[in-house]
């Protein structure tokens, strides 16, 4: 039987809610401050910080300071004005964007604290295969489920606007930002043969590691 396979990391894929509920596309409109530096790409991982705008957040292993930012989900697109006058709705924020005077650079971020997301298991960009891959075959791939996860973080595509981030390997270290829900049965199988894939996985977020589920907030 032929599987589906994945060509690279996508970021993080929302796909409904931990209690079965369909995503449908809800998001909250964040400010990204004019002319920041750093790209940030649909399916990337946002923090807020002290100013009330968002930033790329560089989460690996464990959450940031809370007394400086902290994860407030995905991001899905963004919007501005450019140098023309045009409203400009795109997939990602080029880096060093600016707001001309009187407009803001609006992102639309997936915030929902109990959201699933798909995501490809790898190393860097590299696939996982069967020896070194979170799932090692289709006897043992379910034993993930309920261990947590690590962040990847990939600089992401200029073609496509998609990110690149993945998840890594699981553990039972409770700081690590990701638990894993479930596998994507169609992508989960390692075949053991050295083809070069990308299995995904079913992940959400880890307690205290999105801002609304930590005491003290932002």
């Amino acid at each position: 039987m032929a599987y589906p396979t994945v060509s690279a990391p996508y970021g993080l894929k929302p796909i409904n809610l931990y209690g079965g509920t369909p995503f449908a596309g809800a998001t909250r409109q964040y400010k990204i401050a004019s002319a920041y530096n750093t790209s940030i790409f649909y399916g990337d991982v946002v923090e807020m910080i002290n100013d009330g705008t968002i930033i790329k957040s560089a989460i690996t292993s464990a959450r940031a300071t809370v007394t400086t930012s902290q994860v407030i989900g995905v991001f899905l697109g963004c919007s501005y004005v450019n140098a023309q006058g045009q409203t400009i709705f795109a997939q990602y924020f080029p880096a060093n964007t600016s707001a001309p005077t009187g407009t803001v650079i609006t992102a639309f971020v997936c915030n929902d604290p109990n959201t699933l997301f798909k995501a490809v298991i790898a190393t860097g960009t590299t696939a996982n295969d069967a020896t070194s891959g979170l799932l090692p075959s289709s006897t043992t791939q379910y034993t993930v489920i309920g261990t947590n996860v690590e962040l990847v973080q990939n600089t992401g595509s200029t073609s496509t606007g998609d990110s690149k981030v993945a998840v890594a390997a699981s553990a039972t270290t409770g700081t690590l930002p990701m638990n894993v829900v479930d596998v994507v049965p169609e992508t989960s199988y390692v075949n053991g043969s050295g083809n070069v894939v990308y299995p995904e996985i079913i992940v959400r977020w880890n307690f205290e590691i999105h801002t609304t589920t930590i005491a003290s907030g932002v």
